[in-house]
């Protein structure tokens, strides 16, 4: 008995008593604690242990079955101990005198196994979400579930074809199976789920073409297919989906040229991403007339022609990266475009880089949305100077005008960009001195300056910054590395190769993170510090072509990580410190033309003649026999003795001379 007339049989007794008082009979009191319990006991059939749906429970039954692992002990409680409908992840619903399962939800417990398609036994379910877990095998066939309205099997390990069969679930509108490895081509009667609104299928290995039957789906508000392998071209039926609210394409082997009127057929589209394909032509102006379009993303493709002016109408537009193509810039009227975007107030994120875009970066940059926080323009042919507009993009934290052709100095400007936290300006032409007023932008943890003409000294104010990457290599700069260096502890890249550095090396400890220094091609002096043996995380030293001497220090040993160390064309002495055989991930080893001695050692990396160079050290012997060090003979060490005690007795000797000549 449901519990509703339950319900209302007490009502009805309670609230309607008769009009004249009487007392109930022993046997009315009877009858009456009876009915209560049949309403309360067996009327909430689903707190009992009664299944009065079998179909359901053994479909349950053979789904649980298939369950290879359970760590979080999600399915504990799958037991005929209580009635199905208390078991975890399940909510039932009461129908035709008996509960049947409406919703399965087991998401993100870790489980492993395979699903049964036994779950297509479950005619009443609305609702399954198995996703976030770690299911094998192919998808289960669900073909009878007509009441299923949402379906999410996204992020397993889910493999095989997509079957038709999906397509009988004519009441779906959300079909998730992102993140697992299916493959072979898209079904086209997926086209049959009239009430289809969101379709995810990304991440996947699909491939052949996108069927134009999915046109057919009148409701779709998502299309979300990237990251497959998919081709040929967008089926024209595609556009005919006014609905369509978000179409993501990226990364699959899409291409040929745009429909010029894209943007009219698609009044609501708000994001759009087709990047990392191989689309060609002009971008399609008609784009503008998709006036809630907060997301573009074209890059990686075959575009050409100009940037469409047209952007300027998007007031919602956020993002827009149309990297790495092949559009132009060469004169004003191609720049227009800049002009256009300063309307774009809500614009966060803009990437023009790896294009051919030319001339100098007009004024109207410093136009853009305040809200800008990322701006990429490297890898064009754009030169000239820095316009002084660009610093009133106050909220700016990544700015990248890598490899290009600017010139001038950054001294007023950058220093007033307080946000940034990655400056890149490297391969450019820029001279003067790096500002020590650069010690303004407090949140910068990136700085690449390489490769250009700056000279001067290395202001000290660096050492007051949180960087994580410093790159000043290939320049002409000179002086000592400020002292105030070993305070940059959260290094993970330091690089002042190719600059005119002299003096020691500042002491370098406490750098857990630090996994690049490269000193290289200096005129440093001196020892190495012994505290460069602590930061055990190293993986790349370079130190050749300086003046460095003394010994290598034997704590080189600590240096676990290490693959590459390079302190060739310097000065040292002494021995190869034994320590360095036990670097097991040591790959490359370059000690030539120093003033080393002793015998080689002869395991670990020194086992690999091709891995390790010790020309010009003329004192070195021994070794693996692939090395063609010379024998460390008894012969040749007393005749090593003899020198050195030739090289003590002769002063003495012209010493005493002197004396018996006076």
């Amino acid at each position: 008995m449901p519990p509703s007339l339950c319900v209302y049989i007490l009502q009805v007794t309670v609230m309607c008593p008769p009009k004249q008082p009487a007392k109930f009979s022993m046997p009315v009191l009877i009858i009456l604690f009876l009915l209560l319990l049949l309403c309360y006991g067996l009327g909430d059939i689903h707190c009992s242990t009664v299944h009065e749906n079998r179909g359901d429970l053994k479909a349950l039954l053979d789904f649980d079955q298939g369950m290879s692992r359970d760590p979080l002990g999600a399915m504990l409680n799958w037991t005929m101990n209580s009635h199905f409908c208390r078991w975890n992840g399940i909510t039932c619903t009461w129908s035709r005198r008996q509960w049947r399962v409406q919703s399965l939800d087991l998401s993100g417990n870790s489980i492993a196994g395979q699903i049964s398609s036994s779950l297509g036994n479950l005619t009443f379910l609305k609702y399954l979400d198995l996703s976030n877990n770690y299911f094998v095998g192919p998808l289960p066939l669900l073909g009878r579930l007509q009441q299923l309205q949402y379906l999410f099997l996204n992020d397993n390990n889910l493999s095989g074809t997509i079957p038709d069969e999906l397509a009988n679930c004519s009441n779906l509108s959300t079909l998730n199976l992102l993140s697992n490895s299916l493959v072979g081509s898209i079904p086209p009667k997926l086209g049959l789920l009239s009430n289809l609104k969101y379709l995810n299928l990304r991440s996947n290995q699909l491939e052949g073409s996108i069927p134009g039957e999915l046109g057919q789906l009148a409701k779709l508000e998502s299309l979300l297919l990237d990251d497959n392998k998919l081709s040929g071209e967008i089926p024209r039926p595609i556009f005919n989906i006014s609905s369509l609210q978000y179409l993501s394409l990226d990364s699959n082997r899409l291409g040929k040229a745009l429909p010029p009127n894209m943007g009219d057929l698609l009044p609501n589209l708000t994001e759009l991403s087709l990047g990392n394909n191989i689309f060609e032509g002009h971008i399609p102006a008609s784009l503008g007339n998709a006036t809630l379009l907060a997301k573009i993303g074209l890059s990686s493709n075959n575009f050409t022609g100009t940037i469409p002016t047209s952007f300027g109408k998007l007031s919602g537009l956020t993002f827009l990266n149309l990297e790495q193509n092949h559009l132009v810039a060469k004169d004003d009227q191609d720049w227009e475009f800049l002009d256009a975007l300063a309307n774009c107030r809500s614009l966060v994120m803009l990437s023009l880089a790896d294009n051919n875009l030319e001339g100098s970066l007009p004024p109207s940059i410093g136009n853009l949305s305040s809200n800008l926080t990322e701006l990429y323009m490297g890898g064009n042919s754009l030169s000239g100077q820095i316009p002084h507009g660009i610093e009133k993009l106050s909220a700016l934290t990544y700015l990248s005008l890598e490899v290009n052709n600017f010139s001038g100095a950054i001294e007023g400007w950058i220093e007033n960009m307080k946000s940034l936290q990655t400056v890149d300006l490297h391969s450019n032409n820029f001279t003067g001195q790096i500002p020590s007023s650069i010690n303004n932008l407090t949140q910068l943890g990136d700085l690449y300056l390489h490769e250009n003409e700056f000279e001067g000294l290395i202001p000290d104010s660096l050492g007051s910054l949180p960087l994580q990457h410093l790159d000043l290599s290939c320049n002409s700069l000179q002086g000592h590395i400020p002292p105030n260096f070993r305070n940059l502890q959260q290094l993970i890249l330091l690089n002042l190769s190719h600059n005119n550095l002299l003096g020691a090396i500042p002491p370098i400890s406490n750098f857990e993170q630090l996994y690049t220094l490269d000193l290289s091609w200096n005129k440093l002096t001196g020892q190495i510090p012994d505290s460069l043996g602590q930061c055990r995380s190293l993986v790349s030293m370079k130190m050749d072509q300086n003046f460095l001497n003394g010994s290598i220090p034997s704590n080189f040993g600590n240096l676990t990580s290490l693959i590459m160390l390079n302190l060739s064309h310097n000065n040292f002495s002494g021995t190869i410190p034994q320590a360095l055989n036990a670097l097991e991930f040591l790959r490359m080893l370059d000690l030539s033309y120093n003033d080393l001695q002793g015998e080689v050692p002869r395991s670990g990396i020194f086992e690999n003649a091709i891995a390790v160079s010790l020309e010009g050290n003329q004192r070195l012997c021994g070794g693996a026999m692939d090395l063609r060090m010379p024998p460390c003979t008894a012969a040749s060490n007393k005749t090593e003795r003899g020198y050195h005690l030739i090289r003590v007795l002769i002063p003495i000797f012209g010493f005493m001379s002197l004396i018996l000549l006076f």
